[in-house]
């Protein structure tokens, strides 16, 4: 079963001056729930990034989203089944029973989906403001140009949970070694400014200014030549990706499960309990 793109539920997706320098925008509209990520929502950005990769009227992807927030990450009240979903990958068995079930469905949904999106093969824009926080990071760092709002911060607390982190572990690469180290532990937020130092974002505007800034800077992009830009972007991931960037995340993804595991035998859940009172 397909997501259709004429009923969509947590996205809205439109292609702006469709053409040779058609901008395809994609942007969550879970405000409610300070759109945090379902299983829906995850398909349907999907089906969106490949409708707008496939059409040759659209040179550039926007990925933004309404409300006061970004997103507030993975959206841990969803009970939707998979058999409803239009599945990516050869990933099954998402009802076993102990620590399979988890990780194929997590393979799935997160790092698998997540990866898929960082090599989408047109320039991929992200617009950030108010709260990111934990998997919202994720759909945030699949980007190849971020851009956020002065108001925008950032936040994995994750490990006050019991894990080492959101399941797409891109900290090192987005932060630096020492700094990951440091927000990981404490879980502390980061500043659009902190950020854009990093080396996190690209651009810190103000929160009024933030969806023009970034609609014109996809249009300048939208003005290059369509396959120098894929492979200026393949250019770029592939030096990652030669540095140990898919092991190493892939590494972390499974010392992810093993801390959900661990949980489970102690706790009887696959987080800690405690963080959840906090």
């Amino acid at each position: 079963m397909g997501i259709s793109l004429d009923d969509l539920t947590t996205i809205r997706y439109e292609v702006v001056n469709p053409g040779e320098h058609g901008v395809a925008v994609v942007t969550l509209d879970r405000p409610e729930s300070r759109n945090a990520q379902d299983k829906r929502m995850t398909y349907e950005m999907n089906a969106a990034f490949d409708d707008a990769c496939r059409r040759a009227d659209v040179k550039v992807i926007v990925l933004q989203a309404d409300g006061p927030h970004f997103s507030s990450g993975h959206d841990l009240r969803d009970r939707s089944s998979f058999s409803d979903m239009p599945l990516v990958t050869p990933n099954g068995g998402f009802s076993a029973d102990g620590q399979e079930g988890h990780y194929a469905w997590e393979d799935e949904l997160y790092f698998q989906m997540c990866w898929r999106w960082r090599n989408l093969p047109k320039p991929l824009l992200a617009a950030a403001q108010g709260k990111t926080i934990a998997g919202g990071l994720m759909l945030l760092w699949v980007a190849d140009i971020i851009v956020a709002a002065d108001d925008a911060l950032f936040s994995d607390p994750v490990v006050g949970m019991g894990v080492n982190g959101v399941e797409y572990f891109a900290h090192p690469w987005e932060f630096g070694a020492r700094k990951a180290k440091e927000l990981l532990f404490t879980g502390d937020w980061v500043t659009a400014r902190d950020a854009q130092q990093l080396g996190m974002v690209n651009h810190v505007v103000p929160a009024a200014e933030l969806r023009e800034f970034t609609m014109n800077l996809a249009g300048r992009i939208a003005q290059r030549p369509s396959f120098a830009l894929r492979l200026a972007k393949e250019s770029v991931n592939q030096t990652l990706e030669a540095q140990g960037q898919l092991t190493a995340m892939k590494a972390a993804f499974s010392i992810q499960h093993l801390a959900h595991a661990h949980n489970r035998v102690r706790f009887g859940v696959p987080i800690d309990p405690s963080s959840m009172k906090k």
